[in-house]
């Protein structure tokens, strides 16, 4: 299990440029609620935020900070779909449930749109979004998505630039075209995460910070309420929501042979002032490229580029994080030799084999969701909505979820990182060919 108990933020930019927030206090003694919900990233706290306006007395048990994980230091993109390309649903459950699972990927950018607005969330919230072909057999790619997304699944919104138009918004010789989406866009994530908690506080959540998790009875074998346990403290409840993604561990090993933890990186330059930043990115748009191993990044609001990549399978930072990120920045934005590196950071997302969400229950009355890889920002927002659907009787979403198909990792607990570094080595080698 990665241990995270009582730890600080990531030094991250987001961390650095967070709004205020007052931590909650460590559970002590029982506790006794209708629903509880273990995590505090987007899952766990959406989850909780529908709960509680549906009337349930939620508490919600975080190990260390509110966002300390992935949804507090992640590359901030607001993506439509899923990390799974959409024929990997359309192939397991067919074309009609397809189109549902799109629509509902869709549905997740609404939710944060409508949640910004209406708790008045200062996130920095901005539409566009580009995926910029890296070779020329890409942009066919995505030339053919453009079409199959307009004829089969009804969304028209995409436009598809090639290498002069796109360099009419993005400063960089490296691509040779992309496919741009108005809808989708980028987002202060740690900010977002901040303010949903903030609303969730106020509609009656009881949020434990500093509180990890030390055992859970899930009442499966007696057919009693779920038992929660921390160091100092306990949780009865009726229902429980397993909100851990990578952080899950031992606390339920069925869930976390389902999903491995991945690493990723992020750097953010000083501030280039608005005609510099605007010079590199016309439009504000998010960016990511084509590659396997690809490259993410986008402007802030004080006109940083925060740019982000570098997948690792084997738990290891990379050496001098913030030189050999900076080297990956200059491939893309030569330009930027002048410019100094201010944070640089990582953490762990949860990927699954086939990296489609992996959303279920173990027993009638726990709940999970995980394996966003690295497509949570959004889809954290519609789990939570689903979830809480489920809690209060209707689990008809619940169930398109629960018909994916998901396997364990190969190798087990000891061989199945190394299966993981060799396979990405391979992928590595088809992004420079």
């Amino acid at each position: 299990m990665l241990n995270y108990a009582h730890q600080p933020h990531a030094p991250s930019y987001y961390a650095a440029t967070a709004v205020p927030w007052e931590p909650g206090a460590a559970l002590q003694g029982r506790v006794d609620c209708d629903v509880c919900v273990i995590g505090g990233g987007l899952t766990g706290v959406s989850t909780a935020l529908n709960l509680a306006e549906r009337g349930l007395r939620v508490v919600l048990l975080e190990g260390s900070q509110i966002g300390f994980g992935a949804s507090g230091r992640n590359g901030g993109q607001v993506i439509a779909g899923y990390a799974c390309e959409m024929d990997t649903i359309r192939q397991q459950l067919g074309d009609e449930l397809a189109k549902a699972f799109w629509q509902m990927s869709l549905e997740a950018i609404d939710i944060i749109e409508q949640r910004v607005q209406r708790h008045g969330i200062a996130c920095d919230w901005t539409r566009g979004y580009c995926t910029a072909a890296v070779k020329p057999a890409h942009l066919d790619d995505l030339l053919a998505w453009q079409h199959e997304a307009e004829s089969f699944y009804g969304y028209r919104h995409y436009t598809l630039w090639n290498k002069e138009t796109l360099a009419a918004n993005l400063a960089s010789e490296r691509y040779q075209g992309g496919l741009f989406d108005p809808l989708a866009g980028h987002i202060h994530p740690l900010n977002y995460l901040l303010g949903l908690a903030a609303a969730a506080r106020a509609a009656g959540v009881t949020l434990h910070e500093n509180s990890p998790v030390t055992s859970i009875d899930t009442g499966i074998d007696t057919g009693g309420r779920p038992l929660v346990r921390t160091a100092q403290g306990e949780v009865h409840c009726q229902q429980l929501v397993l909100a851990c993604n990578a952080f899950v561990g031992q606390l339920v090993p069925a869930l976390n042979r389902r999903i491995m933890p991945v690493g990723t990186y992020v750097i953010a330059t000083q501030p280039l002032g608005e005609a510099r930043a605007r010079g590199l990115i016309a439009n504000n748009m998010a960016v990511c490229d084509t590659n396997f191993v690809l490259d993410y990044y986008r402007l802030s609001a004080d006109q940083r580029l925060l740019f982000g990549g570098k997948v690792s399978y084997s738990g290891r930072e990379p050496r001098d994080l913030a030189g050999s990120m900076r080297a990956d920045m200059l491939r893309v934005f030569p330009q930027l030799a002048d410019v100094q590196i201010d944070y640089a950071w990582g953490g762990f997302c949860d990927i699954t084999m086939n990296r489609a969400p992996d959303f279920g229950r173990i027993a009638a009355n726990v709940y999970y969701a995980q394996g966003f890889s690295g497509h949570g920002v959004a889809i954290t927002g519609l789990a939570g909505k689903v979830l809480a659907e489920a809690i209060t009787g209707d689990d008809q979403r619940l169930k398109l979820f629960e018909r994916l198909r998901h396997r364990r990792f190969p190798g087990g607990e000891l061989l199945r990182t190394p299966a993981l570094v060799l396979g990405m080595a391979w992928y590595r080698l088809q992004d420079h060919f």
